[in-house]
């Protein structure tokens, strides 16, 4: 028989999905509408889960599967999941770690270069058909920011972080970042204070994996930044707080800001839906086919592994 698998949320490749399916007897909780009735129907010999980033898996669901061996999360956050609890019963969780690095790192200059070039704007400028029809050509549109040069602050030097600051170093950006710790293996400039940071920064860019942390961009840190610098989150939307952030951005604190994640998603503040100086993406930086697949092979991976009795390489509870 195959080992059975409980399917918390889906897999959009379809050769990912197939082998998923061809190996394993896959239990589709998120399609259920009774889960509890479903989870007591086929928990008791579930020995492998696959879940995303943001769905996660609650202590109460893994306690009703007795033989549970594997959590294999498609993403790279793992807050979701009550790690204390999978290590106490010798569950293995694991995560997609380095498959997102260049999708996130490609959307956070992608984000950087829309906002400060007004890209959006200017495509509905052109959609809407204002450019044909105004007697003076561009007069409605503002002077964009070039992106070449900008002081670069990142926050966050892992993988996502470093990926980035190669990708602005292309732009002849100067780089400075802050961590718990200056990085040795980097060429950058470490700033142990975050308020310093922003403040010799003309782009901000969050890239930390800190899933624990919160609002660590607050007030003083976008006035920090100030009415000439930029905001780009690509991290976790709770690393900023948002409150703040909107206040920031209504009061001219900061010039603008590019966001692909939010505290509360998918309900993102509908005061930002107006302001022309914000880009919004809907927390999809790893989505594109290349990296998608990666990340779906990665879990079929750590499935294999762990139902083999193996340590999976991406455990992170190991």
């Amino acid at each position: 028989m195959k080992p059975e698998v409980l399917q918390l949320s889906p897999i959009l490749i379809p050769h990912v999905r197939e082998q998923l399916e061809a190996l394993y007897t896959v239990h589709p909780y998120y399609l259920q509408t009774d889960k509890p009735a479903y989870l007591r129907e086929v928990g008791a010999n579930v020995r492998g889960v696959v879940t995303g980033g943001h769905t996660g898996i609650t202590r109460e669901v893994m306690a009703q599967l007795p033989q549970l061996e594997v959590v294999a999360v498609n993403g790279v956050g793992t807050d979701a999941v009550d790690l204390a609890y999978a290590r106490d019963r010798g569950i293995h969780v694991t995560a997609t770690l380095g498959a997102l690095t260049e999708d996130v790192a490609d959307l956070a200059m992608g984000l950087l270069i829309g906002v400060c070039r007004g890209l959006c704007t200017s495509d509905r400028y052109v959609r809407s058909g204002q450019w044909a029809t105004t007697a003076t050509p561009l007069a409605p549109l503002p002077l964009a920011r070039q992106v070449s040069g900008l002081r670069v602050g990142i926050v966050g030097m892992g993988r996502v972080g470093r990926a980035v600051a190669t990708r602005a170093a292309a732009f002849g950006c100067p780089i400075r970042y802050t961590d718990l710790r200056a990085m040795d293996d980097v060429p950058h400039t470490f700033v142990a204070d975050l308020l310093e940071l922003a403040r010799g920064s003309d782009a901000l860019i969050v890239a930390a994996a800190a899933d624990k942390a919160e609002g660590l961009i607050d007030a003083g840190v976008l006035e920090a930044l100030g009415a000439e610098g930029y905001l780009i989150n690509v991290a976790r939307g709770r690393l900023v707080n948002e409150p703040d952030l909107l206040a920031a951005l209504q009061a001219g604190t900061i010039a603008g800001a590019g966001l692909d994640v939010f505290v509360d998603e998918p309900r993102v503040p509908e005061s930002l839906f107006a302001r022309e100086n914000v880009v919004l993406q809907p927390h999809r930086a790893s989505a594109t086919v290349q990296t998608r697949t990666r990340m779906g092979e990665m879990v079929l991976a750590s499935l294999a592994d762990a139902l083999a009795g193996k340590v999976p390489a991406n455990s992170v509870t190991a």
